[in-house]
């Protein structure tokens, strides 16, 4: 059994930070990867960050570079996603997402199990 819940989703200004959190309710989170995926209205969901088991590992999708940071606490069975210098374009729903494949993987389709997403909203 596995549950992934997000939180920290807000109204931001653009330019502002925010960071979301995913709490896994789950045995040996440490043996698994973790990514961030978000949905803006309209769109596909997009691949935001991922994160190996151990953090050896790190992707991030080429429109965040820079601006955000994924980290894990596998001691607490989180994982964040710092988000700063927000744009408008950062708008969405971001979900939280857990593979039982090794590695930090950049494809939805990897990702067995999902939480219910928190969402973002950058606007002036």
């Amino acid at each position: 059994q596995v549950r992934l819940e997000e939180s920290g989703g807000n109204l931001v200004q653009p330019g502002g930070s925010l960071r979301l959190s995913c709490a896994a309710s789950t045995s040996g989170f440490d043996n698994y990867g973790m990514g961030w995926f978000r949905q803006a209205p309209g769109k596909e969901r997009e691949f935001v960050a991922s994160i190996s088991r151990r953090s050896k590992i790190i992707n991030y999708g080429d429109s965040v570079k820079g601006r955000f940071t994924i980290s894990r606490d596998n001691a607490k069975n989180t994982v964040s996603l710092q988000m700063n210098n927000l744009k408008a374009d950062d708008t969405g729903v971001y979900y939280c997402a857990l593979t039982t494949r090794t590695g930090a993987w950049t494809v939805d389709s990897a990702f067995g199990y999902w939480g219910q997403g928190t969402r973002v909203t950058v606007s002036s």
